[in-house]
This record gives structure tokens, C-alpha cells and sequence, in this order.
């Protein structure tokens, strides 16, 4: 069965791009597969939970593209189920760029980024937004109770197709918490290490 990465992104223009560049032989590969990769399995939904921000594309009613970068607590991003994630939106800048153009174009996609370990997923959807008047409950699974920033909406994507990109090219780049767990795995080893040392020291010396 045609994968639906393939299917949304291979257009004639890019399956003619391919061939030019050489590589339509290749991304043949990719076109068909027994799995259409348009649902989450354990490993995606565990990789989001463990996202602390992503890049989100969205297209105004002028054709012109807008990347905007969304942040919050480890698993602010919550998968819903195999086929729908969501977030809570919090107040940012007040443009409401990517809020303006889903309101004339529903379709988004996503990129989530795994710097130390050079990974990537991306997802391509369609987005609903909701209220808290209107979707009292849904807005409350979306919620980050512990982190307090205020939530103007929520963002309900349903996932249409998603795709693991090549490590290549992504610099390894750590957080402020992921430096201090090696930090701290460090401090422990060096304390071991010391004890150890010191016990040997101790029976030397008697």
C-alpha cells in the first residue's frame, strides 16, 4: 500500500526533482510498505511524551509558509491516541500567526526535534482548535498543571502521515537538565570511585 508520507509529499514536482538529482530510484522505497505510517506506535508516543518543544508549519490564505517554534514542560505535547495529539496553547506574543492561518487552512506540520540523540519525527495534519467554553473537557487533558504559564486554546491534530528523518547533519546539542543528569551521574561515579580508593588506602596503611 502507498505510504502516506509519499502520498502528501511526493508530487510531480518532487518525484521530477528526484529524478533529476538522481535519487527517484531510491525514494521508490518509500512509496509503498505494508505499514502507511499514518498512526503513532509506542515508540513515537514515547519519543513526544518526551518533548520539550517542536517547530509547527502552517500556510496563510497568501500562500506564504510560517515556522513557529511552541515550548513547554517535558510532555506538554500529549498523544490523545494512535492517530490525534494535542497542546494547550499558552500566551506568547499575541501575533496569532499560526492561530490566524489554521483558522483558513487546517493543515500543519510538525517537527520534533531529538538533538543528543539526532533524531527527528515529523508529522503532517490537520488541526482543530478549541475552547475552554466550548471543550471544557478535552482542554483539561491538554493541560500542564505544574507549569504556569497561561492557556489561551488548544490545538487537536489529527495525524495524517508521519516519517523518521536521517540523523545527518543534526549537531548534538544538550539542555541545561540533560547536562546536569551526566553532571550528576558523574558526581556519583567520582564519589564511588573515591570511597573505594579510600577503603584501599585504609587497608594498606593497617
Amino acid at each position: 500500500m502507498p505510504t502516506a508520507f509519499s502520498t502528501i509529499c511526493f508530487t510531480k514536482s518532487v518525484k521530477a526533482a528526484q529524478t533529476r538529482y538522481g535519487s527517484r530510484e531510491n525514494n521508490l522505497r518509500l512509496e509503498v510498505s505494508d505499514d502507511p505510517k499514518n498512526q503513532l506506535e509506542d515508540f513515537e508516543s514515547e519519543f513526544i511524551a518526551a518533548r520539550d518543544s517542536f517547530y509547527m508549519a502552517t500556510i496563510s490564505e497568501n500562500g506564504w509558509p510560517y515556522v513557529q517554534h511552541r515550548g513547554g514542560p517535558v510532555g506538554f505535547l500529549k498523544v490523545l491516541d494512535s492517530r490525534t495529539i494535542g497542546f494547550a496553547d499558552f500566551r506568547g506574543n499575541r501575533q496569532y500567526l499560526s492561530v490566524g492561518n489554521l483558522t483558513v487552512n487546517p493543515r500543519t506540520s510538525l517537527m520534533l526535534m531529538d538533538y543528543p540523540n539526532r533524531r527527528r519525527l515529523k508529522i503532517w495534519g490537520t488541526t482543530r482548535i478549541i475552547h475552554e467554553p466550548d471543550e471544557p473537557d478535552l482542554l483539561a487533558q491538554l493541560e500542564s498543571p505544574n507549569y504556569k504559564a497561561r492557556v489561551e486554546r488548544g490545538m487537536i491534530i489529527n495525524i495524517e502521515a508521519i516519517e523518521w528523518n536521517c540523523p545527518q547533519h543534526i549537531t548534538p546539542r544538550y539542555s541545561e537538565a540533560e547536562v546536569d543528569h551526566v553532571l550528576q551521574q558523574l558526581q556519583e561515579e567520582n564519589t564511588r570511585l573515591r570511597a573505594q580508593l579510600s577503603k584501599y588506602q585504609s587497608s594498606i596503611d593497617s
